[in-house]
């Protein structure tokens, strides 16, 4: 069930908030065990939270669509009186005595908190597959990775556990998951929702977004989460909104979208399964009325090189406190990928910033010329468990590298992205697509994708761990 129609079945009285998060709870005891999506459950609390829905809603304090939607958040998120793990052993006791602001906008918007997902040690990661808090597997095959690093909200939502989660992105952390395991997510623009209290990655890469089954429900979360925050100075006052989509004009937003397929890079050692998948996608929505163009976008290589030395330095920043008196408490690669930036000269650093400074203004003007770039989230299907290499196309390559290679650029320009699930491999793993738009062009961008999925009319598999 969506959030669209778990909110239309609470206010015709079908359904009450106590039980959607009751059958949500019967679904983590049930899978759980299994598929490893939550660190934390806390069930007695979101009982409590949907029994003042319920009553809030019968009394008519409707507080808007995700009044009594049971969600779920990851655990880099700080909450009030519940554990933040960040999934490491760092943080495995801490206790937050306030709530991230993302945490309490959406609490503040109605929804349940069914408990903190797992996730990549540190979100420093791609696979999910966590030293400390074990494997969280993929709900289409339990022995492939769910993407990272925000795995278990992906698991979650993909099999009803909750109806939405909380995800962050540094590198491609919301966009992975919801390609591997067949979701929509959505990486607002740098500063349009809040990260205070989610415990940090790289400054000035991290973005706090949703995982949900459809992108109108990402819309939805995006419309309570936006906006400026006095506790996060680099969130900006201007807000674009609304942001829920328009549900009844998919046809004549299809018509005046003009998109652009890059000739370069992003279609380049992509897997020939999840390239066919994407293509014939894009054919579909060309028929709904789609406009689209070929073009080349501007020095992709350099854009990673960029995300790739910011990512290095700032996570070192972040883990300098704690790496050198606890090295024995990180995971293998985690304490590597510090490592790795820690060796990076400033003067390195430097140079990356202004060149992503001028990269940042190239790429506006190039989405000038059209109103999104639709490209492969990554070009493999998701890999199995401890998998380190793939082939691609007869070329090897490390399957961390591949899963962000297309992504993490787009997280140094610090634009919008939308990550839409378009189908599914002949071995029925899920395939995504990724939808880049112009800075603060958000609601734009969610409303196109939102036309793109209705056009595409995609019926999903059900994930063969819960039949």
């Amino acid at each position: 069930m969506t959030i669209a129609e778990a909110a239309a079945a609470l206010r015709s009285g079908q359904v009450s908030s106590v039980e959607l998060t009751e059958a949500c709870l019967q679904r983590i005891d049930q899978l759980n065990p299994k598929l490893n999506a939550f660190i934390t459950v806390t069930a007695d609390l979101a009982h409590a939270q949907a029994a003042k829905a319920d009553d809030e809603l019968r009394s008519g304090h409707d507080r808007g669509p995700l009044h009594g939607i049971p969600i779920a958040h990851k655990d880099l998120l700080c909450t009030m009186n519940v554990r933040t793990t960040s999934g490491s052993k760092i943080f495995a006791d801490y206790v937050p005595d306030f709530d991230a602001t993302a945490v309490s906008r959406l609490a503040e918007a109605g929804a349940v908190m069914l408990g903190k997902t797992g996730l990549h040690e540190h979100a420093c990661g791609i696979t999910s597959d966590n030293p400390h808090f074990g494997s969280i597997r993929n709900p289409y095959d339990p022995e492939r990775i769910p993407g990272g690093s925000s795995g278990g909200s992906a698991v979650a939502v993909a099999t009803g556990m909750a109806l939405a989660a909380t995800g962050s992105d540094t590198g491609g952390s919301i966009r992975v998951p919801a390609h591997y395991c067949g979701l929509a997510g959505f990486k607002p623009t740098y500063g349009l929702v809040s990260k205070y209290g989610a415990l940090p990655l790289a400054f000035s890469l991290d973005h706090i977004g949703p995982l949900t089954q459809t992108i109108e429900d990402s819309a939805l979360m995006i419309d309570a989460l936006a906006g400026h925050d006095p506790k996060d100075p680099s969130t900006v006052q201007r807000i674009a909104g609304p942001y829920a989509v328009n549900t009844g004009n998919v046809e004549e937003t299809l018509r005046q979208v003009r998109i652009l397929l890059p000739r370069n890079f992003y279609f380049e050692n992509i897997d020939t399964d999840v390239k066919r998948v994407i293509l014939l996608a894009a054919q579909a929505v060309e028929t709904a009325g789609a406009t689209f163009v070929m073009g080349a976008v501007p020095e992709p290589n350099q854009l990673n090189a960029v995300a790739s030395v910011t990512f290095g330095v700032e996570a070192a920043a972040v883990h300098e406190p704690y790496i050198r008196k606890r090295r024995s408490d990180y995971g293998a690669d985690v304490a590597s990928s510090v490592d790795i930036g820690r060796a990076i000269p400033g003067t390195a650093y430097v140079q990356a910033q202004r060149l992503r400074t001028r990269l940042q203004q190239v790429w506006r003007m190039f989405l000038d010329k059209s109103d999104c770039i639709l490209t492969p989230i990554c070009p493999i299907a998701a890999p199995h468990i401890g998998q380190t290499t793939i082939d691609i196309a007869g070329q090897m390559e490390d399957v961390r590298v591949a899963s962000t290679r297309l992504l993490r650029g787009v997280n140094a320009l610090g634009f919008p992205a939308a990550a839409i699930h378009v189908g599914y491999t002949p071995a029925g793993l899920p395939v995504g697509i990724q939808l880049i738009g112009r800075p603060f062009g958000d609601a734009r961008l969610l409303q196109i994708a939102h036309a793109f999925e209705k056009a595409l009319a995609l019926e999903k598999l059900p994930c063969p761990a819960v039949i």
